[in-house]
């Protein structure tokens, strides 16, 4: 693969895709010069420009029999649900230096929870943010953080893990999912860090959480062979200093940047020394698109519908807010993924199961909403003959195949129709 490539499919998995103009200067300066500036910290005045919206708590229904007020309560949270997930893209189609909403995109399919469950925008939002301060450094302060994050305490039913009726849930799916890995456990240590869990609650303010001591299990409890008297600080402390986590921490940054295929042994001991004692989250994505691995043509992902969303947005200059709320619900939901909304603790998949006759149906879709609301000057100003051309160019591909090329330039008279078509081509549909 050139140093061209590299650069277009960094932007494209690294950087939530390229916005005009962006893949010539990252070409001209190269893949080093593009990986450091894009994981450097730094200010960032397009997503200072989108300020999350408040969400006061609906008022509660007055007694259990107010059918009404329930009803009102509800509806108030699903439109503070759906304003959240507009305020997100928006977020992410504006941000000036994309890496840390491209980790906090990663990092919620990691540790997912539901707005469903949770209902409340607020500490869906409050949980955002944590993963956006936190999930470009240390693993452990992140996984810290998460383990009392009050909207997973009530998605994984931490909130009712009481001493002498000890709930497994949070305990289980931290391990299983979050930090060790299927195999790396056993049911004794479900229950003995289901033990160490205990007595944690939502504060009365309903976005902090802290203990109750008359319901915690002050232990010792024995995890993974090694006693103590575990608090929840203490337990995720265990956790991730264990062998298998850094591992598994590596490997699932590696098929989601990377490859579906697993790193060879040498370059998954490359991953862990990068994550090193400092559980450090970017020391492993630096090492990993550095690999060679990533620049194997071979090594193909399959774009996730809101990544693909977001990268048609960055190329069009678009808000999500810009486009019809109808148009845009309608096509995450016939795409399957809307964020805030994972079907389960264990995430949105990877790879062909998003490549379906009825997904690239939904793509082209939500793709004539975006186009229906788009500046299509750089498609526009250019004679027909070489508007496929401009297409690939403002969408960040370096070509159509002469497949595509031959079905979309009976489009370059209707550019609208073309760049529809082009955002739904099986070119755009993955990061090559």
């Amino acid at each position: 693969m050139t140093d061209a490539d590299a650069i277009r499919r960094l932007l494209q998995r690294v950087g939530l895709g390229p916005r005009p103009g962006e893949l010539a200067r990252a070409t001209t300066g190269g893949f080093d010069a593009t990986l450091a500036a894009l994981t450097a910290p730094g200010p960032d005045a397009g997503a200072t420009a989108t300020p999350p919206p408040a969400f006061p708590a609906p008022p509660a229904p007055a007694a259990r029999t107010d059918v009404a007020a329930r009803k009102a309560r509800e509806q108030a949270e699903a439109a503070q649900a759906r304003t959240l997930v507009v305020w997100w893209l928006d977020r992410m189609a504006a941000a000036d230096a994309p890496y840390p909403e491209r980790m906090t995109w990663f990092w919620h399919g990691h540790f997912a929870t539901s707005v469903q469950k949770v209902k409340s925008a607020a500490l869906m939002y409050g949980q955002n943010a944590t993963q956006r301060r936190l999930g470009g450094g240390d693993f452990r302060a992140l996984a810290r953080a998460m383990i009392v994050d009050p909207a997973m305490l009530v998605w994984l039913d931490g909130t009712g893990n009481r001493v002498g009726k000890p709930n497994e849930n949070l305990a289980r799916e931290f391990m299983e999912l979050f930090t060790l890995g299927v195999g790396n456990y056993t049911e004794t240590d479900v229950r003995e860090a289901a033990r160490a869990l205990t007595g944690w609650r939502i504060d009365a303010g309903g976005d902090t959480s802290s203990v109750n001591a008359r319901n915690h299990d002050p232990g010792p409890e024995t995890v993974l062979g090694t006693t103590g008297a575990y608090d929840a600080d203490g337990l995720v402390d265990l956790l991730v200093t264990r062998p298998a986590s850094p591992r598994f921490v590596a490997g699932r940054i590696w098929t989601r940047f990377v490859s579906d295929t697993p790193p060879d042994p040498a370059t998954m001991d490359t991953l862990v020394a990068a994550y090193g004692a400092n559980h450090d989250v970017t020391a492993v994505l630096r090492a990993a698109v550095t690999a060679p691995a990533f620049r194997d043509p071979a090594s193909v992902l399959v774009r996730q519908p809101v990544e693909w969303l977001v990268a048609a947005l960055r190329a069009l200059k678009l808000p999500a807010s810009k486009v019809a709320p109808a148009a845009l619900r309608a096509g995450l939901t016939g795409l399957g993924q809307t964020p805030f909304h994972p079907p389960n603790v264990g995430g949105w998949p990877a790879g062909t199961p998003w490549l379906t006759t009825a997904a690239a149906l939904a793509r082209l879709k939500l793709a004539q909403a975006l186009v229906a609301a788009a500046d299509l000057s750089p498609v526009t100003d250019v004679a027909a003959g070489s508007r496929v051309e401009a297409t690939a160019a403002l969408l960040g591909l370096p070509a159509f195949t002469s497949r595509t090329a031959a079905a979309l330039a009976p489009l370059a008279g209707t550019p609208p129709q073309l760049v529809a078509a082009a955002l739904a081509s099986p070119e755009n549909a993955v990061s090559a």
